[in-house]
């Protein structure tokens, strides 16, 4: 491998969501940073209130697109590959981004980014070090992990609520063309598809309550009438989920790439509906340490994972043979899995509105207290860096 690859795996099991965001609220104000607010929109924090967003070589009109731009033909923000080009610090930093895993097609970015020196490049020694959400989002509040590959959940919107100075700063993927990883359901004798109604039905997940996949369920349970609040839900292992669906033990399941392959065209077998199209709902996740103590080592950081998008996935990334087989050793999965489903369309962009209805769908399954007003987007949401690394002024 190339650039200053450092490997970290955590250990033990991972603490139940409800306790660890209890006990990240009540260490809230001693993890907060210093320079925790928003300064009235979000965006004006410490050094970076009067940063200069200058033009970048590589990046021009087609790195940003309109965040209120919900379309789900929308092509993605691109420049050129190789942009934007490196800056490198004038110290090198040590970083340390926390993921669920490393395996899965999403973490790819950085994966590749590491592998390719693409942190290097701008001075960054990076760690990518697994751990859940849970156990992660305290030591991103108090500056122990820098940042978070992951989803503005739950329990990421009740530490901000607690106190926490987090923020999403960078998209992921939305689904491409053809993907049906979403909720599945078990038909019953004489039911079409189009028959299906989910009201009181079990659900079989592997989170459960409060994860971002609540606002895609939502909405394909609208259309088969159903509601979060009357699903019930049975969470399961990864392995477990599809079984529980073809022996009966669950009426639906929430399947993902490539799981859902083995259940696409069967008979007895109905896919309802995914993430939609266009919309992001996860990504980097930022604490106090790369949103106002080192702003500079945080955009370098999305600077790399940007440059790594344009050059690696701006377009159908699987038609390469040659890096399908590169990216399965990387992430130590089998190429012709990888290779079976359909790609994703890596979008570093953060949609308008998207954690105001991931925080309704929240309230509707009980996950974040409902005798709290929603979080305004930007307490949840800082676009600011990613701008300034493509050089589109606002």
């Amino acid at each position: 491998m190339t650039g200053r690859t450092r490997w970290s795996f955590g250990c033990g099991p991972a603490a139940p969501v409800a306790l660890a965001v209890a006990a990240a609220l009540l260490t809230a104000t001693a993890c907060s940073s210093p320079h925790a607010g928003d300064g009235g929109d979000g965006r004006a924090r410490s050094e970076g209130a009067t940063r200069a967003i200058r033009p970048v070589e590589g990046c021009g009109t087609g790195a940003w697109t309109d965040p209120a731009d919900l379309s789900a033909d929308r092509a993605p923000a691109r420049c050129r590959p190789g942009a934007p080009p490196a800056a490198p610090l004038a110290e090198h930093r040590r970083l340390t981004i926390a993921t669920g895993t490393l395996s899965a097609e999403y973490v790819a970015p950085l994966v590749v980014a590491l592998d390719k020196g693409e942190f290097a490049r701008e001075g960054l020694d990076v760690t990518l070090k697994v751990l859940p959400t849970p156990e992660a989002l305290p030591l991103l509040a108090k500056g122990d992990v820098d940042a978070l590959w992951a989803a503005p959940e739950a329990a990421v919107m009740n530490g901000v609520r607690g106190g926490f100075d987090i923020r999403w700063v960078a998209g992921n993927f939305s689904p491409g063309p053809g993907s049906k990883s979403g909720l599945w359901a078990r038909l019953k004798d004489g039911e079409s598809a189009a028959d299906v109604t989910l009201s009181g039905r079990r659900l079989g997940t592997m989170i459960g309550k409060g994860s971002v996949i609540a606002y895609p369920m939502e909405k394909a349970l609208e259309r088969y009438g159903g509601d979060l609040s009357r699903i019930q839900y049975q969470q399961l292992g990864s392995a477990d989920v599809l079984t529980a669906l073809e022996n009966g033990g669950v009426d639906s399941a929430w399947l993902l790439d490539p799981v859902w392959r083995r259940v696409d065209d069967k008979p007895g077998y109905a896919f309802l509906g995914g993430q939609p199209a266009g919309e992001p709902l996860g990504g980097l996740l930022y604490g106090p340490s790369l949103l106002s103590e080192d702003t500079d080592a945080g955009v370098a950081l999305l600077r790399a994972y940007i440059r790594t998008v344009n050059t690696y996935f701006a377009s159908d990334y699987k038609a390469d043979a040659a890096f399908v087989t590169y990216l399965a050793k990387l992430l130590k999965t089998d190429a012709a899995i990888l290779r079976s489903t359909p790609l994703l369309r890596m979008d570093w962009e953060i949609r308008s509105g998207t954690t105001d209805r991931l925080q309704a769908a929240y309230e509707a399954q009980g996950a974040v207290p409902g005798s709290s007003p929603p979080l305004p987007e930007p307490r949840t949401v800082d676009r600011r860096l990613y701008e300034e690394a493509v050089g589109h002024h606002p």
